[in-house]
């Protein structure tokens, strides 16, 4: 049996749409995370705000550009109606071969149709040896 992840949410609906979302970021295929968000989606990414698929497609090409080995966990926080809360941590390697991890926290709104038409995220970098690499 197929499941619709679309709103109102439970926990069940909440948690896949969450393993839906981190299957797709580990994927990094900018053209497959664009097609989860609204046309015209806010992101408030760290300290950039973008609107619109194609700003977020062009977004995320950029950040795997920069980012190599990016792999992404995230935890279902809380949900309610249209909206998720997730913890995440993803880790990555730089240009200069240093691994970072990134912890944070988003705040999800969906349309009726299931796609994300709000995403606000908070994210640290903490800087970290290979040998601490734990996803």
């Amino acid at each position: 049996m197929t499941q619709t992840l679309v709103p109102p949410f439970t926990e069940e609906t909440a948690r896949a749409k969450v393993q839906a979302a981190e299957d797709a970021w580990n994927s990094c295929d900018s053209d497959r995370v664009a097609l989860a968000y609204t046309p015209d989606s806010e992101w408030r990414n760290r300290d950039s705000f973008l609107a619109g698929r194609e700003e977020i497609k062009a977004f995320l090409v950029a950040k795997w550009n920069k980012g190599r080995d990016y792999r992404l966990k995230k935890e279902l926080w809380a949900f309610a109606d249209n909206r998720i809360a997730v913890r995440f941590e993803y880790e990555w390697r730089d240009q200069d071969n240093q691994w970072w991890r990134s912890y944070g926290n988003e705040n999800w709104e969906f349309d009726t149709d299931g796609l994300m038409q709000r995403r606000f995220a908070s994210i640290n970098d903490v800087p970290i040896e290979e040998t601490e690499r734990r996803l």
